[in-house]
């Protein structure tokens, strides 16, 4: 069965052209989008808890959650259901204040020891201070691919979305539908490219002090806690995943997220990609040559 599942809902000039571009590319999300929406408050109907209940809270007849890190316990939950390809996002509103050494992680991953896993990572941040989003990815039980970048928003001041577009010919990595990073299946990739398992969705909070802020020379301010982060709207337009095969499958091309209109990025999203890069970009493992001398394959493939 296939269908999404929503619980909740430098410059001037550079800024608009963003919000017009962001804009244009929800337009024809929305339009694309061709699966009835199912909205459902029950949060055990979408979720279950990891770890730590009592720091797994929910608000408005459970349309939000929030996951709580004190010095006991942080939480995390993750998703019933599995998935196998399509776009899956949530919106999160991340810890306010004095948020450094804290790790708020909203990831996909499969459940295998030589597993895939896509990761969204938020570094908590001495207040005043921009948030860092880590962005990683596994395959076959492979890592260190690690990049950065700084938010152009506060993202504790409101909620805002982040989510991935997976299907057989790319990965996009989204916020508030602009695309920050993209590994393409191609020739090269191809012995990287996760596309075998299926994958359910997590999250957490949790204490990563010894690396998460400027690598671990800001420790966490216990005064400051609980700490918490908050989560509505869980979008799961993708195909579930039934043992021991999918209900749906990625090549009769019955859904918008893998017709040929989403295997490669649209001219405005190139755009927005490239002001992302060239604006907001910390760090990525492609051009850390004291780390990786001589480049992974995957980074000599261009990203449309």
């Amino acid at each position: 069965m296939m269908g999404t599942l929503e619980w909740g809902g430098r410059k001037r000039w550079e800024d608009t052209l963003v919000v017009m571009l962001v804009a244009l590319v929800v337009v024809k999300v929305c339009a694309q989008e061709d699966s009835a929406v199912f909205r459902t408050s029950a949060f055990q109907q979408t979720l279950s808890v990891m770890w730590a209940n009592d720091h797994v809270q929910t608000e408005g007849n459970g349309e939000i959650v929030q996951l709580k890190l004190d010095k006991l316990s942080g939480g995390g939950f993750s998703s019933i259901q599995k998935y196998r390809f399509g776009y899956i996002s949530m919106h999160l509103k991340l810890v306010p204040g004095d948020s450094a050494g804290v790790v708020t992680a909203y990831y996909l991953t499969s459940e295998t020891s030589l597993r895939d896993e896509l990761d969204f990572e938020f570094l908590g941040n001495k207040s005043g201070q921009p948030y860092l989003l880590q962005t990683n990815m596994y395959t076959k039980g492979i890592g260190g691919r690690e990049q950065r970048i700084r938010l152009w928003f506060d993202p504790s001041a409101s909620f805002h979305e982040y989510g991935f577009l997976w299907n057989t010919h790319q990965l996009v990595f989204y916020v508030d539908r602009v695309p920050i990073r993209v590994y393409r299946h191609t020739r090269a990739t191809a012995s990287m490219y996760p596309s075998q398992q299926p994958m359910r969705l997590y999250s957490s909070i949790w204490d990563a002090d010894e690396w998460a802020t400027r690598g671990g020379q800001d420790k966490i301010n216990w005064d400051s806690a609980p700490f918490l982060s908050s989560y509505k709207t869980l979008n799961a337009d993708a195909c579930e995943w039934k043992d021991p095969y999918p209900a749906c499958a990625s090549t009769t091309w019955k859904h918008w997220w893998d017709q040929p209109r989403a295997w490669k990025l649209s001219l405005s999203e190139r755009k927005m990609f490239r002001w992302v890069n060239s604006n907001y970009l910390e760090y990525n493992y492609c051009t850390d040559y004291k780390r990786y001398p001589t480049p992974p394959s995957e980074c000599s493939v261009a990203p449309w």
